[in-house]
């Protein structure tokens, strides 16, 4: 995606919330490895929800493990995943 002056922003995120804590790997999560391209505004708001989350929780949270919550949660609520 483009921002308005035409650059493109990537963001590679991995596994990340509880891995280095509970020694999971990425396969036994079925996690896949993908590239998305996020506006740069949600960038600064991930971090502070992965801030927020580490904090409360006492475990580390990432941009990835944010955004896969994100999408849980939009998906349960549309009736495509349980």
């Amino acid at each position: 995606m483009n921002d308005k002056h035409g650059h493109s922003h990537q963001h590679d995120e991995h596994c990340g919330h509880g891995q280095a804590d509970h020694g999971h790997g990425e396969h036994e999560h079925g996690l896949v490895q993908v590239t998305i391209e996020l506006e740069d505004e949600h960038i600064p708001a991930l971090d502070e929800v992965a801030a927020e989350l580490t904090r409360d929780l006492k475990q580390n949270w990432d941009r990835g493990a944010v955004v896969r919550l994100a999408l849980s949660e939009f998906f349960s609520r549309r009736g495509k995943i349980t």
